[in-house]
Protein backbone atom coordinates (compact mmCIF):
# COMPACT_ATOMS: atom_id res chain seq x y z
CA UNK A 1 0.00 0.00 0.00
CA UNK A 2 2.01 3.31 -1.40
CA UNK A 3 2.06 6.00 1.53
CA UNK A 4 -1.03 8.70 1.55
CA UNK A 5 1.07 12.18 2.01
CA UNK A 6 -0.21 15.55 3.02
CA UNK A 7 1.84 18.73 1.84
CA UNK A 8 2.07 21.32 3.28
CA UNK A 9 3.74 24.80 2.17
CA UNK A 10 4.60 27.66 5.24
CA UNK A 11 4.80 30.87 3.53
CA UNK A 12 3.52 34.08 4.03
CA UNK A 13 4.45 35.48 0.58
CA UNK A 14 3.19 32.41 -1.26
CA UNK A 15 -0.01 31.93 0.51
CA UNK A 16 -0.64 35.97 0.10
CA UNK A 17 0.37 35.38 -3.87
CA UNK A 18 2.86 37.68 -4.03
CA UNK A 19 5.53 34.31 -4.66
CA UNK A 20 4.86 31.07 -6.69
CA UNK A 21 5.00 27.98 -4.25
CA UNK A 22 8.23 26.26 -5.74
CA UNK A 23 8.94 23.95 -2.99
CA UNK A 24 5.29 22.14 -2.97
CA UNK A 25 5.10 20.89 -6.13
CA UNK A 26 9.09 19.73 -5.73
CA UNK A 27 8.23 17.74 -3.17
CA UNK A 28 4.76 16.49 -4.52
CA UNK A 29 7.76 15.28 -7.67
CA UNK A 30 9.93 13.72 -5.33
CA UNK A 31 7.27 12.04 -3.31
CA UNK A 32 5.49 10.65 -6.64
CA UNK A 33 9.09 9.43 -8.06
CA UNK A 34 8.83 6.95 -4.59
CA UNK A 35 5.55 5.63 -5.67
CA UNK A 36 3.76 7.46 -2.77
CA UNK A 37 -0.01 9.27 -3.24
CA UNK A 38 0.43 12.83 -2.65
CA UNK A 39 -3.71 13.39 -1.27
CA UNK A 40 -3.52 17.15 -0.19
CA UNK A 41 -1.35 20.48 -0.58
CA UNK A 42 -1.85 23.93 1.35
CA UNK A 43 -0.05 26.26 1.19
CA UNK A 44 -0.32 28.68 4.70
CA UNK A 45 1.33 31.55 6.18
CA UNK A 46 3.53 31.47 8.85
CA UNK A 47 1.01 31.80 11.96
CA UNK A 48 1.93 29.36 14.75
CA UNK A 49 -1.88 29.41 15.53
CA UNK A 50 -3.26 28.33 12.63
CA UNK A 51 -0.10 25.78 11.84
CA UNK A 52 -0.54 24.05 14.72
CA UNK A 53 -4.39 23.75 14.21
CA UNK A 54 -3.95 22.58 10.84
CA UNK A 55 -1.29 19.92 11.71
CA UNK A 56 -3.89 18.46 14.16
CA UNK A 57 -6.86 18.25 12.06
CA UNK A 58 -4.28 16.79 9.37
CA UNK A 59 -2.98 14.40 11.57
CA UNK A 60 -6.36 13.51 12.94
CA UNK A 61 -8.11 12.86 10.42
CA UNK A 62 -6.21 9.64 9.23
CA UNK A 63 -6.42 10.73 5.88
CA UNK A 64 -2.56 11.08 5.68
CA UNK A 65 0.27 8.74 6.90
CA UNK A 66 2.85 11.45 6.41
CA UNK A 67 2.62 14.88 6.82
CA UNK A 68 6.06 16.96 5.46
CA UNK A 69 5.97 20.25 5.52
CA UNK A 70 8.24 22.77 3.84
CA UNK A 71 9.06 26.19 4.85
CA UNK A 72 9.26 28.03 8.28
CA UNK A 73 12.33 25.96 9.84
CA UNK A 74 14.84 28.88 10.02
CA UNK A 75 15.77 31.44 12.51
CA UNK A 76 13.54 34.56 11.16
CA UNK A 77 11.08 35.99 13.36
CA UNK A 78 7.86 34.46 12.08
CA UNK A 79 9.48 31.17 11.21
CA UNK A 80 7.49 28.87 13.48
CA UNK A 81 6.91 25.33 11.93
CA UNK A 82 8.68 23.71 14.93
CA UNK A 83 6.89 25.25 17.12
CA UNK A 84 3.52 24.65 15.72
CA UNK A 85 4.55 20.90 15.23
CA UNK A 86 6.07 20.17 18.66
CA UNK A 87 2.68 21.63 19.81
CA UNK A 88 0.76 18.76 18.20
CA UNK A 89 3.37 16.17 18.47
CA UNK A 90 2.64 12.94 20.46
CA UNK A 91 6.45 11.69 20.07
CA UNK A 92 9.14 13.18 18.85
CA UNK A 93 11.15 11.30 15.95
CA UNK A 94 14.93 13.38 16.44
CA UNK A 95 16.59 10.73 14.43
CA UNK A 96 14.65 11.79 11.11
CA UNK A 97 16.15 15.75 11.45
CA UNK A 98 19.41 14.47 12.83
CA UNK A 99 20.31 12.45 9.51
CA UNK A 100 18.55 15.04 7.70
CA UNK A 101 21.02 18.08 9.60
CA UNK A 102 23.89 15.39 9.22
CA UNK A 103 23.74 14.24 5.16
CA UNK A 104 22.68 18.67 4.75
CA UNK A 105 26.05 19.72 6.58
CA UNK A 106 27.74 17.94 3.67
CA UNK A 107 26.13 20.34 1.26
CA UNK A 108 25.94 23.60 3.21
CA UNK A 109 26.97 24.82 6.86
CA UNK A 110 23.83 26.36 6.40
CA UNK A 111 22.02 23.32 7.51
CA UNK A 112 23.02 23.98 11.06
CA UNK A 113 20.76 26.68 10.75
CA UNK A 114 17.90 24.22 10.66
CA UNK A 115 15.20 24.30 13.26
CA UNK A 116 13.36 21.33 11.93
CA UNK A 117 11.44 18.62 14.17
CA UNK A 118 9.48 15.62 13.07
CA UNK A 119 7.04 13.52 15.38
CA UNK A 120 4.18 11.45 15.66
CA UNK A 121 0.66 12.22 16.62
CA UNK A 122 -1.69 9.12 16.49
CA UNK A 123 -0.47 6.91 13.67
CA UNK A 124 0.55 10.08 11.48
CA UNK A 125 4.49 11.00 10.93
CA UNK A 126 4.60 15.06 10.81
CA UNK A 127 8.29 16.02 8.93
CA UNK A 128 9.28 19.31 8.65
CA UNK A 129 11.62 20.16 5.28
CA UNK A 130 13.12 22.99 4.43
CA UNK A 131 11.66 25.94 2.51
CA UNK A 132 13.96 25.90 -0.58
CA UNK A 133 12.91 23.42 -2.94
CA UNK A 134 16.38 21.97 -3.51
CA UNK A 135 17.13 21.66 0.02
CA UNK A 136 13.12 20.24 0.77
CA UNK A 137 14.35 17.43 -2.20
CA UNK A 138 17.37 16.32 -0.64
CA UNK A 139 16.28 16.45 3.02
CA UNK A 140 13.58 14.32 1.93
CA UNK A 141 15.66 12.04 0.10
CA UNK A 142 17.65 11.54 3.02
CA UNK A 143 14.48 10.03 4.82
CA UNK A 144 12.75 8.66 2.19
CA UNK A 145 13.82 4.83 2.34
CA UNK A 146 13.21 4.85 6.18
CA UNK A 147 9.41 6.03 5.91
CA UNK A 148 7.63 3.05 4.40
CA UNK A 149 8.95 1.02 7.31
CA UNK A 150 8.12 3.85 10.10
CA UNK A 151 4.73 3.85 8.19
CA UNK A 152 3.95 0.20 8.66
CA UNK A 153 5.08 0.37 12.38
CA UNK A 154 2.63 3.30 13.55
CA UNK A 155 -0.20 1.64 11.43
CA UNK A 156 0.94 -1.90 13.98
CA UNK A 157 1.56 -3.54 10.74
CA UNK A 158 2.79 -7.38 12.45
CA UNK A 159 5.08 -7.77 9.16
CA UNK A 160 6.88 -4.37 10.03
CA UNK A 161 8.62 -6.21 12.82
CA UNK A 162 9.75 -9.38 10.81
CA UNK A 163 12.57 -7.21 9.74
CA UNK A 164 14.05 -6.61 13.56
CA UNK A 165 14.69 -9.95 14.23
CA UNK A 166 17.32 -12.50 14.12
Amino acid sequence: MPLRIAILTVSDRSARGEREDLSGPALVQAAQGYGWDVVHTAILPDDLSTLRDTLARWADSDAYDVILTTGGTGFAPRDVTPEATLAVVERQTPGLTEAMRAASLQITPHAMLSRAAAGIRGATLIVNLPGSPKAAVENLAVIAPVLPHAVSLLRGDPEAEKGHRA
